[in-house]
C-alpha cells in the first residue's frame, strides 16, 4: 500500500502538459528557477542589521542563524542526492521551489527569532534539493554536444543567484517600505511563477518504474583519490569560508565599522564577491583544472589579505577590491577542484565523492563564520576579522603549495 501510494505522488509530479517545453527552452526555465531558488538563499543578509535592531541579538545569533543554511543543503545532498534518479527531475524541482517558498514564509512571522532558524534550515533544504537536481536537468537537456557549455550555465546560475539575492533585498530594503515583510513577498511570487513555468517542463529522462528504492548518499572517498581530494578540499574550504564572511558577518562590518547604513551598497559588496566567483568559474574552464586550481588558490591568497588590510584599514574601496580578487580564486578553485575531484574518482563512487566534497565546503562556509562571531563579541570586529582573513589565506597558500609538490597527473 505504501509503494503504491509513493507510485502515485511521483507519477502525478512526472506528468507533463501534451505540449510541454523542450530542449533549449525548457533549459532556460529550469535555469531561471534555479536562479530564483539561489536568490532566497542570500536575501536576508543585507538584512541581518535590522533584525538585530528589530529582535535585540548580537553578531554571535546573526553567525548561528546563517550557520543553519549549511545545515538544511548537508541534509538534503546526503538525503536526497540521488531522489531525481528514480523520481525524475521535474518530481524533485518542483518540491524544491515549494521548500524553497515555505522557507520566505516562515521569514514573515513576526519578531520571532525561531522562525528565522526554521527559515534558514528549509532554504538550505531548497538549495541542496535544487542545486544538484537542476544542474543535472540543464544537461540532460542540453543538444548533443553541448552538455559541457550547459554545465557551466548551470554552475554560473547558482552563483549569479547567490550574488542577486543580497542585491535584490538591499533595494527592498533601502527603497520600498516594510523591508522584514516585502523582501519575502517578492520571493514568494518570483517562485510561485517559476513553479508555473517549470510545472511545463516535460520530464528530461526516463523514470524507472517500480517501488522507489530510498536511502541516504553514501559520504566516502576511495584511496586513489584522496591525495587531490585533500589538495582540492583545503582549497575549497577556504573560499567559501571567504562566502560566509562577507554572507553572514561583512553586513555587520560595514554598518558598524565603517558606518555604511545603505541596504543597497550592503548587497553590491557581496554581490561584488559572488559575481567575480562566477567569472572565475568561467575562467577555469579556459585554463584546465591544474592550472585553474593554482592560479585560484594564488588568487584566493592575495584577495583574502586584502581584505584583511581593508578590515585593518576600515577601507570600503580597499574591501571591495579584496572581494573582486578573492571571489575570482574561490570560482576558480572550487570549479577546478571539482572538475579534478569527480575525474580522478571511480565511475560508480563519482556521485558519493562528489557529496563528500561539498559536505567539506558547507562545513567550510559555516564553523568558520561561527567562530569568527563568537572571536568579534569577544575580541572586536577588526581584530577578529583580520585574524580570521590571515588563516583564510594560508589554508589557501597551504593549498597552493602542495598543489605545487605534486605531478600534473595527479589534479
Amino acid at each position: 500500500m505504501h509503494d503504491r501510494t509513493e507510485d502515485t505522488i511521483s507519477s502525478s509530479l512526472a506528468t507533463t502538459p501534451a505540449r510541454g517545453l523542450r530542449g533549449r527552452s525548457a533549459a532556460v526555465v529550469v535555469a531561471l528557477a534555479f536562479l530564483v531558488t539561489m536568490i532566497g538563499t542570500t536575501m536576508p543578509t543585507p538584512l541581518y542589521p535590522l533584525y538585530e535592531r528589530e529582535l535585540g541579538f548580537g553578531g554571535v545569533m546573526v553567525t548561528l542563524v546563517f550557520a543553519t543554511y549549511a545545515v538544511g543543503v548537508a541534509a538534503a545532498l546526503v538525503l536526497f542526492g540521488r531522489l531525481s534518479d528514480q523520481v525524475g527531475r521535474r518530481a524533485v524541482l518542483l518540491p524544491g521551489l515549494a521548500l524553497a517558498a515555505v522557507s520566505s514564509a516562515v521569514f514573515l512571522i513576526p519578531d520571532n527569532v525561531p522562525a528565522l532558524f526554521v527559515g534558514r534550515v528549509l532554504s538550505g533544504l531548497s538549495a541542496g534539493i535544487f542545486t544538484g537536481t537542476a544542474t543535472a536537468a540543464i544537461v540532460d537537456l542540453a543538444p548533443e554536444g553541448r552538455q559541457q557549455r550547459y554545465s557551466l550555465l548551470a554552475a554560473a546560475v547558482n552563483m549569479l543567484g547567490l550574488g542577486l539575492g543580497p542585491v535584490l533585498s538591499g533595494a527592498l530594503a533601502e527603497y520600498a517600505p516594510a523591508p522584514l515583510d516585502l523582501t519575502y513577498l517578492v520571493h514568494i511570487v518570483l517562485v510561485l511563477v517559476a513553479g508555473v513555468f517549470v510545472w511545463r517542463v516535460v520530464e528530461p529522462v526516463e523514470v524507472p518504474g517500480g517501488p522507489i528504492s530510498w536511502r541516504p548518499q553514501k559520504v566516502s572517498v576511495p584511496p586513489e583519490v584522496r591525495g587531490v581530494f585533500v589538495r582540492a578540499a583545503i582549497a575549497g574550504f577556504a573560499g567559501f569560508a571567504v562566502l560566509g564572511l562577507f554572507t553572514a558577518i561583512s553586513p555587520s562590518f560595514l554598518t558598524q565599522v565603517l558606518h555604511v547604513q545603505n541596504h543597497l551598497v550592503t548587497g553590491l559588496v557581496v554581490f561584488t564577491l559572488l559575481g567575480f566567483s562566477t567569472v572565475g568559474q568561467v575562467a577555469s574552464s579556459w585554463l584546465g583544472e591544474r592550472p585553474a586550481l593554482l592560479v585560484g588558490c594564488a588568487a584566493l591568497v592575495l584577495g583574502v589579505l586584502t581584505v584583511g588590510a581593508a578590515i585593518g584599514l576600515t577601507s570600503l574601496p580597499l574591501l571591495v577590491v579584496g572581494a573582486a580578487v578573492a571571489g575570482t580564486g574561490q570560482g576558480m578553485s572550487f570549479r577546478a577542484g571539482l572538475g579534478a575531484v569527480s575525474a580522478g574518482s571511480p565511475l560508480e563512487r563519482r556521485s558519493e565523492v562528489a557529496s563528500s566534497f561539498f559536505l567539506v565546503l558547507y562545513v567550510g562556509i559555516s564553523l568558520p563564520v561561527i567562530g569568527e562571531g563568537l572571536a568579534s563579541a569577544a575580541f572586536g570586529l577588526v581584530a577578529s576579522g583580520v585574524v580570521f582573513a590571515g588563516i583564510v589565506a594560508l589554508l589557501a597558500l597551504v593549498a597552493f603549495v602542495s598543489l605545487l609538490r605534486r605531478p600534473r597527473a595527479d589534479a
